[in-house]
């Protein structure tokens, strides 16, 4: 079995290589992949992550990573439509379960005008590479499932890789290796172990 080190040091060339912008999914889609890995790594995989977007952004080759930070675009988008006040005041007084609710149905979670994936997708150029992140801090508030089911929709020229605090076996996803976050076929492991 790899170590988190091992695992991290082979993603690299795995998306610089040129079939990575080839490999297909099931529906002919460009692929998206997940690099799952255990909650405890999260600091290392956020420096790699930093690291690996200088590194590639920084060389002269026409690829760029763009990342999303799950969390950062939910507050953003928040801020942007005068939310994100409200919700803290709304949380003092009706509690926390009341706020999630009224956020998922502020950002259309699902909906055809979802405005997490309008966000996406409306920042990627055709050469990008899209790294989510923040799957941890934006649950419960958004599902790693529901934005890659709804991802494809929107994106599917460039290739997609879930930074996942937890586990993927090809089927399922299970969030900090406890919460099962629903199943997911599209995706390829990035990394195997």
């Amino acid at each position: 079995m790899k170590t988190i080190r091992e695992r991290l040091d082979e993603i690299l060339p795995k998306i610089t290589n040129p079939s990575f912008r080839k490999n297909k999914g099931l529906g002919n889609e460009i692929g998206y992949h997940i690099f799952d890995y255990e909650p405890e790594y999260e600091m290392l995989v956020r420096e790699h992550v930093a690291f690996l977007k200088e590194h590639v952004n920084n060389s002269h080759s026409n690829q760029r990573i763009i990342e999303f930070d799950l969390y950062e675009v939910v507050l953003e988008i928040l801020d942007s439509k005068g939310y994100l006040e409200k919700n803290f005041q709304m949380e003092q007084k009706k509690g926390s379960q009341f706020v999630l609710n009224a956020t998922r149905k502020s950002l259309r979670l699902t909906l055809d005008n979802d405005l997490v994936i309008k966000y996406i997708a409306n920042r990627v150029e055709e050469n990008d590479i899209i790294f989510i992140t923040g799957i941890g801090k934006a649950f419960p508030i958004i599902r790693s499932h529901v934005i890659l089911n709804n991802l494809y929709k929107a994106v599917d020229q460039n290739p997609v890789v879930l930074f996942f605090p937890g586990r993927y076996n090809g089927q399922d996803l299970q969030l900090f290796g406890e919460i099962k976050d629903d199943n997911y076929y599209r995706a390829f492991q990035l990394v195997d172990y």
